[in-house]
């Protein structure tokens, strides 16, 4: 059985992690396949929006402790960070869609893309301090820009547990659904990123991401340089013309 799923549908790619006997624990040849399919999805323009999620009710429950990487723990940490830096780095919108567990990397896994959908059921839980281990998966980075300082320094030093309610309330996810709502909510938001402008979405991600490292000015060149070059994109010609004669846009037809 295969421990990375990959599924194709209308623009949405959906990664599941697949152990689910471990509750999709990460091990090192888990860590190698996401890093082929995600560098693959980068630069697969057919892929215009990415669902990352698990099977059999977990998200991640972070590493697979049963699988020893010694004496080679620096490369394996390295390709761990590979994964987190593909996932957000990716030119196109990552929603993670997580059900039951999401601890220690998984964790900040599930934080890595740009959206974070949570089921019910959905536990979330830096709990590496309990382990005698140190953050891993972006968490460091992560953390501090969701919830502030002085609450990733409580949730980690603690290794709090936290709902999905709760995790919502607290900023660390989009939203919380019912876990009989999960499937439908994350399919409506995939889908309606895969209809949208796929180069105006990957820019406004890249800007996104880098507000906490520019200045005020420099943000604001950089949005000139980008939206004087999105003027003339086909999808802004295209979202014109939709404006125009008051339909939807069509920006898959702008991209073929």
């Amino acid at each position: 059985m295969a421990d990375l799923l990959v599924d194709r549908a209308d623009g949405v790619v959906t990664v599941t992690l697949n152990r689910p006997k471990r509750r999709n624990g990460v091990t090192w040849p888990l860590i190698e396949e996401l890093v082929r399919e995600l560098e693959h999805i980068a630069g697969n323009a057919h892929d215009r929006a990415v669902v990352l999620t698990g099977a059999g009710g977990a998200f991640c429950s972070g590493m697979d402790l049963a699988e020893s990487v010694a004496p080679d723990e620096l490369p394996f940490m390295r390709r761990v960070g590979q994964v987190v830096t593909l996932l957000h780095e990716m030119p196109k919108p990552v929603i993670a869609k997580v059900a039951g567990p999401a601890v220690g990397f998984g964790c900040n896994l599930a934080f890595a893309g740009d959206l974070t959908v949570a089921g019910e059921s959905a536990v979330f839980g830096e709990i590496f301090a309990e382990r005698g281990l140190t953050l891993d998966g972006g968490g460091s980075w992560i953390l501090p820009r969701l919830v502030g300082l002085a609450k990733a320094k409580e949730l980690v030093f603690f290794s709090r547990r936290v709902s999905g309610a709760e995790a919502e309330r607290l900023g660390l996810v989009n939203l919380t659904v019912p876990d009989e709502d999960l499937d439908k909510t994350v399919d409506e938001w995939a889908r309606t990123l895969a209809d949208g402008p796929a180069l105006a979405l990957s820019v406004m991600k890249k800007e996104l991401n880098k507000a906490y490292e520019s200045s005020f000015s420099e943000a604001v060149e950089t949005e000139s340089l980008a939206q004087a070059f999105s003027f003339s994109s086909a999808e802004a010609k295209e979202g014109m013309r939709a404006f125009l004669q008051r339909r939807p846009a069509r920006f898959r037809e702008s991209a073929s």
